[in-house]
């Protein structure tokens, strides 16, 4: 699977964690910045991964910011986009399961001891389809 990653100025340690656990799971990755500590605005860090995806360029995206919530809300603009800001293992994989969700938020103070619980459940976890594809199909309706 093909990962995009990529994360603001607060996510880059964070950043580095979820590269060594994508690779270890033997997965390939795109980061997608940041690069540095010098800071940066997250919605533009937030739409590069979310495009990647949506065109289909990765399978998946994985975004860092300082709590999760700013690189949500801006992934979610984008057409085609399901991000969902995950801070334990059940909601990483609920999220794939019956939200199909494509963008893994986390924020920059995930602990590391959950880290790869998370990564794990939500790069590992497969759309139930069924009654969530009706739901999910709401949803894209309203991006209409």
């Amino acid at each position: 699977m093909r990962i995009a990653i990529g994360c603001d100025h607060r996510g880059l340690e964070l950043k580095k964690q979820v590269i060594e656990l994508v690779e270890g799971a033997g997965h390939s990755y795109d980061d997608l910045g940041c690069y540095t500590t010098e800071s940066v605005d997250y919605p533009d860090i937030a739409r590069d991964v979310a495009q990647v995806v949506v065109k289909g360029h990765a399978d998946m995206g994985i975004l860092i910011c300082s709590t999760g919530i700013g690189v949500c809300i801006a992934a979610n603009k984008v057409k085609g986009v399901r991000a969902a800001l995950c801070c334990d293992a059940f909601s990483a994989l609920r999220a794939r399961q019956h939200n199909d969700a494509n963008i893994l938020c986390l924020g920059a103070g995930t602990y590391k001891e959950l880290l790869d619980e998370i990564i794990t459940s939500f790069l590992e976890g497969v759309f139930e389809e069924g009654r969530h594809q009706r739901r999910i199909d709401k949803i894209t309706a309203m991006e209409a």
